[in-house]
C-alpha cells in the first residue's frame, strides 16, 4: 500500500483518510520515512524554509486555551507586557531579518489586536518594506476582513492563524472561542489575498483520527504552509502534567502530514527541541521542509547558528523568502 500512496503523493495527490490511518498505525518507520523524504525532495529539493518570531505582546490573554502559558485564565510565571511601540518593533524585526534569510513573524497575545495597535503594526511593516512586500508575517488574532486587507496593503506577506486541532477535539482545549471562528479567520485572510500559515498543536490528548481530520481540513483549505507544534506542558496550565509525545510519535505525525499534504510546506515549530531532543535532524527524513528557529513565545528554542549548522551538515540549503 505504501508504494501506491507514495506514487500518488509524488503526483501531488494526498492520501485518503483510510490510507492515512494505515500509515499512522501500521507503516514501518524506515519505509515510511524514506517515502516521506522522497516526496519532500521531489517537491522542495534540498531547500529548507526558515522563520523566526517576535513576541510583540505577551500574556494576559482573555481566552482560556488549556495549553497556553499566556492565557489570563492560567497561572504561569511569564513576562507580560503590552504591544511594543512601533520603533521598538521595527528595530527587532530588522535585527531578525539581518541575521539570516528567513521570514519574521510578529505574534501577539489576546483575541485580536486593537485598531490602533493594528495600524501601528501596518505602518511599521510598510516602513520596512518601503511600500512593497516585506518578509513579515502577522499572527495577530481574529481579525476582520477589512483589517486583513489593511495588512495586505501594508506589505505583509503572510498571515498565521492556527486551527490548533480538529473540529471534534477543539472544545476539549478552549471554550472562549469556537473552532468555526478560527476557520472564518483563515478564510478571510485568504480572501484578502494573503498567504496563510495554519496548522496545529499535537500532544494534547488528541487521537490519530483527530490528527488526520485536521490534515484533511488544511488540505481542503489549500493553505501553503502548515506549522506543526508539539505541546510543551507549562507549569500553571491545566496541561502541566501531560506527558510529552515521544520523538517517534512526533516524527510519525510529520511523516503522515507529508504524505497527506505532499505539496505543502511543513514547518516544525513550538516544542521541537523539547520533544525531538537528539532526533531533531530526523524531522527532515520525516518530510519536513521548514523550521521555526530561535526562541518561541515564552520558551527558549534552538538558535539560528545551531539550526544552520544542522542544516548544512545534512547537505541541505536555506530557501530564499
Amino acid at each position: 500500500m505504501l508504494k501506491q500512496i507514495e506514487k500518488n503523493a509524488l503526483a501531488g495527490k494526498g492520501c485518503s483518510k483510510s490510507e492515512a490511518m494505515w500509515l499512522a498505525r501500521e507503516a514501518q518507520e524506515i519505509e515510511f520515512f524514506a517515502a516521506a523524504t522522497r516526496i519532500r525532495e521531489h517537491r522542495f529539493g534540498k531547500k529548507v524554509q526558515l522563520c523566526s518570531i517576535i513576541n510583540a505582546k505577551s500574556g494576559q490573554c482573555d481566552m482560556d486555551c488549556r495549553f497556553c502559558s499566556q492565557s489570563g485564565h492560567n497561572r504561569t510565571e511569564i513576562e507580560a507586557y503590552p504591544f511594543m511601540e512601533g520603533h521598538v518593533l521595527e528595530s527587532r524585526i530588522r535585527e531578525d531579518l539581518a541575521e539570516g534569510d528567513r521570514l519574521c513573524g510578529v505574534v501577539t497575545s489576546g483575541g485580536k489586536l486593537s485598531s490602533s495597535e493594528l495600524e501601528e503594526f501596518a505602518a511599521t511593516v510598510k516602513k520596512i518594506g518601503i511600500g512593497q512586500k516585506a518578509p513579515v508575517c502577522g499572527s495577530l488574532g481574529r481579525l476582520a476582513p477589512e483589517e486583513l486587507i489593511l495588512l495586505k496593503e501594508a506589505g505583509v506577506t503572510r498571515f498565521h492563524h492556527n486551527l490548533e486541532a480538529s473540529e471534534n477535539f477543539y472544545p476539549h482545549i478552549c471554550s472562549t472561542q469556537q473552532w468555526s471562528q478560527r476557520l472564518e479567520t483563515v478564510n478571510a485572510a485568504q480572501a484578502a489575498g494573503l498567504n496563510v500559515c495554519s496548522g496545529g498543536l499535537f500532544g494534547l490528548g488528541e487521537s490519530w483520527d483527530d490528527r488526520i481530520d485536521l490534515a484533511l481540513t488544511l488540505r481542503e483549505l489549500g493553505v501553503d504552509s502548515v506549522p506543526i507544534n508539539f505541546l510543551y506542558p507549562h507549569e500553571g496550565t491545566p496541561m502541566k502534567d501531560r506527558p510529552p509525545l515521544s520523538a517517534e510519535e512526533a516524527l510519525r505525525i510529520i511523516a503522515l502530514y507529508r504524505l497527506m499534504l505532499p505539496e505543502t510546506t511543513l514547518r516544525i515549530c513550538g516544542g521541537r527541541t523539547h520533544v525531538l531532543g537528539d532526533r531533531q535532524a530526523d524531522l527532515f527524513a520525516a518530510g519536513a521542509n521548514g523550521l521555526m528557529t530561535g526562541n518561541y513565545l515564552t520558551v527558549a528554542g534552538s538558535q539560528y547558528a545551531t539550526d544552520l549548522a544542522m542544516i548544512r551538515h545534512l547537505g541541505l540549503q536555506i530557501a530564499s523568502n
